[in-house]
C-alpha cells in the first residue's frame, strides 16, 4: 500500500512538472522601422512577456545577417514578467531592409521568429522628423512627453496638442490611458496610416481642478493593443491654477502685497545650488541653498502654496504669513541621486495672494 502511494505521488509530480512550461508571447512580431538615414545605427525593441507557468530562459538570439547585434535578457524571466529583446541594424546599406530573429528559448525545440524591416535612406523624406518627434516609442514617436498649463484661471478649457508619427507599415490606433477627470482627448485621425502622422488634441477643464496650485498627473501613450504604464511612454502633464482676484477694489489693488525671492545681491528668477565636486562623491548626495520671501507691499502677504515640479526637490518655508515689509526664510533642497529620474524641470511654485503675481515659478539650476 506504501509502495502504491508513494508511486502515485511520484506519478502526480511528474504530470505537474510535465505540465508547466514557460511561454515567449511577444507584443509584436515585426515592426516598421520606417527610413534610418545611412550609416547611422537604428535600435528597435521587442517587448515580451512570459505567459507561461514556468520560468522563461532565452538560451539564444541569432540574427539573420551580421549587420545586426541584439541584446536580451540573460537571467531566467519569471511567469507573468517581461523583457526586451533589442536588435542594432547597422544602416551600413542604402535601400529596403528586411531581417529575422530567430529566439531559442527553453519554451520549444523551435525558435520564435521576430522581424523588422525600413528604408535606408540618404535623406528622409522628413529631413526634421528627430527634430519634430524627438520622444522615441519605438515604432511610434511624439512631438513631447511633457505638456504643461502654466496660467490657467477657473472657467479656461485651454487645448494641447501631442503629434504622433506612426512608423510602422501597419496602422497605428493611438489612446492615452490614465486620463485625470479634468482632462479629455480628441484622436485626428483616429487611426493612424503607417509612415504618417496624427495630433492627439489634449482640452483641460479647469472647473473640474480641485486644488490652487499645481495640479500634476502621469498619463501613458499605448504603444501597442494591451500595453502597460511604465516611465518609457509616460506623459507628465502639470497644470498652475490661479487664484480669483476680480472681486479687488482698485485702492484693495494699490495696497495689495508684493512677492519677491531675493538674497543679498536682490531678487531672483531663478536659483542656483553649487555642487562640490571636491568632496567625495555620497550615495544620497544633496546640495541646498536658503533665501528669503519677501513682501513689498502694504498689506499681509499669505502663502497658500509652496509646490515642487520634480520629486528630487524639497523645500521648507519658515513662514506663510508675512507681514509688509518684512521677509522670511525659504530653504530649497535638490537630492542629485533623484533629479534624473524625472522628466519635469527642477522647479519651484509659490502661490500668494499678490494679485500681480499670484503665482511666481522659480527655476533652480545645479552648477559645479
Amino acid at each position: 500500500m506504501t509502495r502504491r502511494l508513494l508511486t502515485l505521488t511520484l506519478l502526480t509530480l511528474c504530470l505537474a512538472a510535465a505540465e508547466a512550461q514557460p511561454r515567449l508571447q511577444a507584443d509584436e512580431k515585426r515592426l516598421w522601422a520606417g527610413e534610418l538615414l545611412w550609416k547611422q545605427p537604428r535600435a528597435l525593441s521587442f517587448p515580451f512577456t512570459n505567459d507561461g507557468d514556468s520560468a522563461l530562459v532565452i538560451r539564444d538570439v541569432r540574427p539573420s545577417c551580421g549587420c545586426v547585434s541584439v541584446d536580451y535578457p540573460r537571467t531566467p524571466i519569471l511567469p507573468g514578467k517581461t523583457g526586451l529583446i533589442t536588435a542594432t541594424y547597422d544602416a551600413a546599406l542604402l535601400g529596403s531592409f528586411y531581417k529575422e530573429l530567430a529566439v531559442f528559448t527553453n519554451a520549444s525545440d523551435r525558435p520564435t521568429w521576430l522581424a523588422f524591416e525600413g528604408r535606408v535612406v540618404v535623406e528622409p523624406s522628413d529631413a526634421d522628423y528627430e527634430t519634430s518627434f524627438p520622444v522615441d516609442l519605438g515604432s511610434i514617436r511624439i512631438s513631447t512627453n511633457i505638456i504643461e498649463f502654466d496660467d490657467v484661471n477657473k472657467g479656461d478649457r485651454p487645448v494641447a496638442e501631442l503629434r504622433v508619427l506612426n512608423l510602422k507599415k501597419d496602422d497605428f490606433t493611438p489612446q492615452l490611458m490614465h486620463l485625470p477627470q479634468y482632462l479629455t482627448a480628441t484622436y485626428l485621425p483616429e487611426v493612424i496610416q503607417g509612415g504618417r502622422v496624427g495630433r492627439v488634441l489634449l482640452t483641460l477643464d479647469s472647473e473640474k481642478l480641485m486644488t490652487e496650485g499645481l495640479n500634476q498627473a502621469s498619463i501613458y501613450m499605448a504603444r501597442y493593443e494591451g500595453d502597460k504604464v511604465s516611465q518609457d511612454n509616460e506623459i507628465v502633464f502639470a497644470a498652475v491654477l490661479l487664484p480669483s482676484f476680480k472681486d479687488l477694489t482698485a485702492e484693495e489693488l494699490e495696497r495689495a502685497p508684493v512677492i519677491a525671492v531675493a538674497d543679498e545681491q536682490g531678487q531672483l528668477e531663478s536659483l542656483s545650488l553649487a555642487v562640490d565636486r571636491t568632496k567625495p562623491a555620497k550615495k544620497k548626495a544633496q546640495v541646498s541653498r536658503t533665501v528669503n520671501v519677501e513682501n513689498l507691499g502694504e498689506t499681509e502677504l499669505e502663502i497658500s502654496a509652496v509646490q515642487v515640479f520634480n520629486r528630487a526637490v524639497s523645500v521648507s518655508l519658515a513662514d506663510r504669513k508675512i507681514a509688509p515689509h518684512s521677509k522670511t526664510k525659504l530653504k530649497v533642497s535638490v537630492d542629485l541621486g533623484e533629479l534624473g529620474k524625472t522628466k519635469s524641470r527642477p522647479r519651484l511654485l509659490i502661490i500668494s495672494n499678490d494679485p500681480r503675481k499670484a503665482k511666481l515659478l522659480v527655476d533652480i539650476n545645479i552648477e559645479d
